[in-house]
């Protein structure tokens, strides 16, 4: 099997009984499989709701390393909207053609540095290095600040063999913290400064709001981000002719980059905790247990994917969930999106080859399945263009 290749774990699941059972620190979950119940849950927040205990619908669970709401994800309807109208104007920034020539100077710049360099770590010398300099502007802070983040290495929010790891954890909150009375002290334009600043419901924004904010967008875009970069750069690879393609129809580098989020799905699924005794699946949920919105599987249901098993570049339907659905989608969808397709440009420009040295797999254990989301090692050579 190539390295780049992402097997479906849930297909057998998924065409019988559309669920699968994982237990998630005692508190088991049913995770929901089939495209057309995962948008169908994802939509009735009523019953199936995010609004429940700080991290609960997190999967692992994150109830007992914090006490914070992250906002607006975990809201629910009308509360939701209100805050999701304040942030999300912030967050389309990444649209803007100024946004764009910024990112785009990062990430050539990264490509350079990096181009014929024996034994490559495309996570932590490549991936981390390029999320953490994006993030800057998303924050519209100064670009040194990265060197904070990368510092703390890709399992800063979680240990390594652990899935709860309170120490881990402070490491990112108490950097918040320190970051928020800075902007109270020191007011500016950052999005720290904008939400302090900022009303909901006729009321200004609480120290505890806005570290809620600020951790979904540092822990949301996080390893999202970096799986689907170090994926990509893998399956470039192992599909040489595909980086050629793309060189030559740079138009559809968008559908391209729907159908990288699609195939490799950089996070797997998201929880909702049961408000009431309800049916989904022929399924009865009890109230207040959990269940999970599987969107690695929904993104490969043959009913509503042609050749779901391949990466397809120029796929014309493609209503993957890979950035979620309904009213949580993503906020940070636009900003990955960018990066991505940005990426993707420069590549074809400046990148002849991709040569994989080594790889280690990063396989979830979810009950019965077992599912690739990405890599913990993988060494690379990028080969420049030869002129």
């Amino acid at each position: 099997m190539k390295k780049s290749e992402f097997p479906d774990p849930f297909e057998k699941a998924r065409e019988t009984t559309g669920l699968g059972e994982m237990d998630d620190q005692n508190d088991p979950v049913t995770m929901l499989l089939r495209h057309k119940d995962v948008r169908k849950t994802a939509h009735n927040w009523k019953t199936f709701q995010s609004g429940a205990a700080p991290g609960r619908i997190v999967i692992p669970s994150e109830v007992h390393i914090r006490d914070t709401r992250q906002i607006p994800f975990e809201v629910d309807p009308p509360m939701h909207k209100e805050y999701r109208n304040l942030v999300e104007p912030w967050f389309k920034r990444p649209l803007q053609t100024e946004y764009q020539e910024k990112l785009t100077i990062q990430i050539n710049g990264l490509i350079d540095t990096v181009l014929d360099k024996d034994n490559l770590d495309a996570i932590g010398e490549f991936a981390l290095v390029l999320q953490s300099r994006a993030l800057t502007l998303l924050l519209n802070i100064p670009y040194e600040e990265a060197q904070t983040w990368i510092s703390w290495g890709t399992h800063v929010f979680r240990s390594e063999d652990t899935a709860l790891d309170g120490d881990k954890a402070s490491i990112l909150y108490d950097y918040i913290d320190a970051e928020i009375d800075k902007a109270i002290e020191y007011p500016g334009d950052d999005l720290y400064s904008v939400l302090l600043n900022s009303e909901v419901d006729g009321k200004k924004l609480t120290k505890e709001e806005v570290k809620g904010v600020m951790i979904l967008t540092f822990a949301g875009g996080r390893d999202t981000v970096i799986n689907a970069i170090t994926n990509t750069l893998a399956y470039f690879a192992e599909h040489p002719k595909s980086l050629d393609r793309l060189r030559e129809e740079p138009e559809i580098i968008g559908k391209a980059t729907e159908e990288f989020i699609r195939y490799f799905s950089p996070l797997t699924q998201m929880g909702r905790v049961v408000t009431e005794d309800a049916q989904v699946c022929e399924y009865a949920a009890k109230a207040d247990t959990r269940v999970s919105l599987c969107w690695a599987s929904a993104n490969r249901d043959t009913k509503v994917f042609e050749n779901a098993n391949e990466v397809v570049l120029d796929r014309k339907i493609n209503p993957h969930v890979g950035f979620g659905f309904s009213h949580h989608n993503c906020l940070g969808a636009t900003h990955a999106r960018q990066i991505m397709k940005i990426l993707i440009l420069a590549l074809t420009k400046k990148v002849g080859t991709i040569e994989i040295i080594d790889a280690r797999e990063n396989i979830e254990e979810l009950g019965d399945f077992k599912r690739k989301v990405g890599f913990d090692m993988l060494k690379i050579k990028i080969l420049a263009i030869k002129n």
